[in-house]
């Protein structure tokens, strides 16, 4: 982990961060049954990630975290306006034209959306501007955002009730957006983020003592940081359900729940925390020593790859990675010696 996420070279403090080989795990699950050891090293993952945010978030991510709350608030405010709890005229529809149902909104409500919008994207430009090899993967997750939401918005409106008495037709909606997620998150980002910690820790981590690259292996693992995506999806499929539940009925049968705008908000503050993190994590490893985060395939195809040579262990002349001194197969993954591949040439 080189860099800190406010993009400074952070090299003492980098030196004297405690690393996760050096964090303390707790035996708690493992004392039950020694088969359960992984469940202990999940846990102090997740702790160690924890003290990482605490330490190294600043203003600038207190900054992301408050205008996502102000927005979650505003867009969802209907106290004194009873806008959203009446159902509004459901004659006029859109957001352009004269005849827009935007533009129809009571005048306090047309505010608050619109403060609301602003700091949505406020608070997208920053995530934009403050994790640059982020970026492509960043705009992929928020594209899935996209699909969830709009599967439970034409779940809806087949059936307001949804879940309760949905058909087939009206799950296919959510089932396909998830999927969509599902390929977006796992096999495009996840992908990309762990190839790319790959190539970090064999070019930037190479050394003659295994055990040296073993604990790079286990400084850089991901292992929480996926967990995170699963629950982020989690906690995305809860806060868009139920902010679409609970307008999905007409005007004359909507039974305002202020109950699910709560869980919608709650959920939503929970999902943006964790998108926060998975967009800010990679950043923090790998930010001072990549230009881009990508998968091996994409890296080839965009001619990425540096063809320059010299001594093992030195640094090369035309990207400035040290070129490691040990090869790990990519088949059976052992890890051996760079000499150990080449005949031993008699001394005379």
């Amino acid at each position: 982990m080189e860099m800190r996420s406010d993009g400074n070279s952070e090299a003492e403090g980098v030196a004297l961060m405690e690393r996760l080989s050096d964090h303390q795990s707790r035996s708690i699950f493992s004392n039950f049954d020694s088969r359960l050891q992984i469940l202990d090293d999940v846990f102090s993952e997740i702790s160690y990630s924890f003290d990482l945010i605490r330490k190294y978030w600043g203003a600038k991510e207190l900054v992301m975290m408050a205008f996502c709350v102000s927005g979650f608030i505003l867009g969802t405010w209907d106290i004194g306006i009873g806008e959203i709890s009446s159902g509004g005229d459901y004659d006029r529809w859109g957001i352009m034209g004269d005849e827009s149902g935007f533009l129809h909104m009571k005048d306090l409500a047309l505010i608050v959306s619109l403060l609301s919008l602003i700091c949505w994207f406020s608070f997208v430009v920053m995530l934009w501007n403050s994790y640059p090899i982020m970026r492509e993967n960043m705009l992929y997750l928020l594209i899935g955002m996209g699909f969830i939401l709009f599967g439970f918005i034409r779940a809806h409106a087949e059936n307001p009730d949804f879940p309760t008495g949905a058909g087939l037709s009206s799950w296919t909606w959510v089932i396909i957006a998830n999927l969509i997620m599902l390929f977006l998150s796992t096999f495009v980002v996840r992908r990309a983020v762990v190839e790319t910690r790959d190539i970090h820790v064999q070019r930037k981590h190479a050394h003659p003592d295994p055990r040296v690259v073993d604990r790079a292996w286990k400084d850089h693992s991901l292992f929480a940081w996926s967990i995170a995506i699963a629950i982020w999806i989690i906690f995305l499929n809860i806060s868009f359900w139920s902010s679409t539940h609970s307008i999905a009925p007409s005007p004359g049968d909507l039974d305002f729940s202020f109950s699910l705008v709560l869980i919608h908000v709650l959920t939503g503050i929970i999902a943006t925390f964790l998108l926060l993190t998975i967009v800010w994590f990679p950043e923090f490893m790998l930010g001072a020593t990549e230009v881009r985060i990508q998968s091996s395939r994409a890296r080839e195809v965009s001619g990425e790859g540096c063809r320059g040579k010299g001594i093992v262990g030195s640094d090369c002349k035309e990207c400035d990675s040290k070129i490691p001194t040990r090869l790990v197969c990519v088949n059976c993954g052992s890890n051996t010696p760079v000499g150990g591949h080449f005949g031993r040439v008699e001394a005379w």
